[in-house]
């Protein structure tokens, strides 16, 4: 007799550091469940992919679609038929969806309509921005969604309203979370004294990390000009570091966009060394979702880039502040901050580094 099986679905890096507390909980605990791991290969670098898994301690995927870039349409259209595909040749209990990529969405729709139970992870989060593709992914796929593993209250609240039955969703806490905690205590045996992180970390006592890749941010011409502005005026008081996402770097060499010298360029960052230069920064500055919640679980201050988030509970409760793409609001945040004058935050219930443990317990008493 066969245990029941998992098809978890990853697609894009940040879903990695989400599915690896879950991978974790699966293979230490006695849950009766079996599982595989896909990825779809939408977002795929094989030199940063591959340091990804070995960070975190991630097994190679049981099935890889190589699926590569494309328009939304595209990429979706060749996941669905693909995974469909998977999906036929050996039909798993349920299918494990995490976040809001188009992988999550592809996955989710294949799946229900061959019956197969669809378990969201980081269900209920919502922007109420519809310019943004995410968002689309995200409430999709919660209409469809057999288990609904939601991050903070505010998602349980999103999910009643959209008509979602209670015993369907489950406040769990947030696997990123679980998965920051584990790596944190991983870097603190590691020998960090050759990275690139620890190097500028010498050089700079005092400093801030920039993250920055949403479209409306960065294929705007006159918003990229505006924010880098702002960057340029805050880094004239803490130097900067700025990990460049490939879509922004086409853009700010396709611009020729100034920028001061203690702005520091650099290529995207593994998983360890970006963990490392941010987790002692002055701030951050990001558009970026999950170091919002990130920050708020390690006490950073962070400021938002962004005139709205999915992640409210940052704001309401963390060290989050939506500071939006108004050069001089950026400015006077920041400002803040350096005057000694950050929002003090708390870590919202259940962030505790046991939401996978809950998640696989949820599963095993639905489908053991």
């Amino acid at each position: 007799m066969h245990n029941p099986e998992l098809y978890i679905v990853a697609g894009a890096r940040p879903n990695f550091m989400k599915i690896a507390p879950l991978i974790r909980a699966l293979r230490h605990g006695n849950y009766g469940l079996d599982w595989k791991l896909i990825h779809t290969g939408q977002h795929y670098d094989r030199e940063m992919s591959d340091v990804f898994f070995e960070e975190l301690d991630i097994p190679a995927p049981d099935i890889s679609l190589d699926v590569g870039s494309g328009s939304h349409a595209e990429q979706t259209a060749k996941i669905m038929v693909l995974f469909e595909k998977v999906c036929l040749d050996r039909r798993p209990a349920a299918v494990v969806v995490i976040g809001d990529v188009n992988s999550t969405l592809a996955a989710s729709i294949v799946a229900k309509k061959l019956g197969i139970p669809v378990a969201h992870v980081e269900a209920g989060l919502r922007s109420r921005d519809w310019n943004m593709p995410e968002e689309v992914n995200r409430v999709v796929t919660d209409s469809i969604s057999d288990h609904l593993f939601v991050t903070e209250r505010s998602g349980v609240d999103n999910l009643l309203a959209e008509g979602r039955t209670p015993d369907s969703i489950h406040f769990v806490g947030h696997v990123m979370i679980d998965n920051l905690f584990f790596q944190r205590d991983k870097l603190a045996g590691t020998d960090t004294s050759n990275w690139g992180s620890s190097k500028f970390k010498r050089r700079y006592r005092k400093y801030g990390v920039v993250t920055l890749h949403r479209p409306s941010n960065v294929d705007d011409p006159n918003t990229l000009a505006a924010i880098l502005t702002a960057l340029n005026e805050i880094s004239k008081d803490l130097p900067l570091i700025f990990p460049v996402h490939p879509r922004t770097r086409q853009n700010l060499d396709k611009l020729k966009l100034h920028m001061s010298d203690l702005m520091v360029l650099t290529a995207p960052l593994s998983y360890m060394d970006f963990l490392n230069l941010w987790k002692d920064a002055t701030m951050v500055l990001t558009d970026s979702g999950g170091i919002q919640e990130e920050t708020t679980a390690l006490g950073i201050p962070c400021l938002t880039i962004r005139e709205n988030t999915e992640r409210p509970i940052t704001v309401l409760e963390g060290t989050n502040v939506l500071v939006g793409t108004d050069r001089g609001a950026i400015v006077r945040e920041a400002h803040q901050v350096l005057a000694g004058q950050a929002k003090r935050g708390r870590r919202p219930d259940l962030w505790d580094g046991k939401a996978a443990e809950r998640i696989v317990s949820t599963l095993a008493g639905r489908l053991v």
